[in-house]
């Protein structure tokens, strides 16, 4: 029964998408989202430092919020360097 299946999938064309693998692709619909993306890793960016003003035991809580904040921006502005280039490639 699963030999028929890979069978009838080898013999689709290349550039062809099976919406049993991908259900989007049966509404015509297959990208991301990445203007939201970017505004959700901006909040969450902000989020992280906003819970530095906590009460905490000692300072090991805001290591990790201060290092995942900076890794988070880091990363969103490397997404927004990339962006700008996207044209020259």
């Amino acid at each position: 029964m699963a030999g028929k299946t890979v069978e009838k999938r080898k013999h689709s064309g290349v550039g062809t998408v099976d919406p049993r693998d991908e259900p989007s692709a049966a509404w015509g619909w297959h990208g991301t989202f990445p203007k939201a993306t970017r505004i959700a890793g901006w909040v969450t960016a902000i989020l992280l430092f906003v819970m530095i003003y906590n009460n905490h035991e000692n300072n090991t809580e805001n290591v990790w919020l201060i290092g995942l904040g900076v890794a988070v921006i880091i990363g969103l502005l490397i997404d927004l360097k990339r962006q700008r280039t996207a044209w020259r490639r």
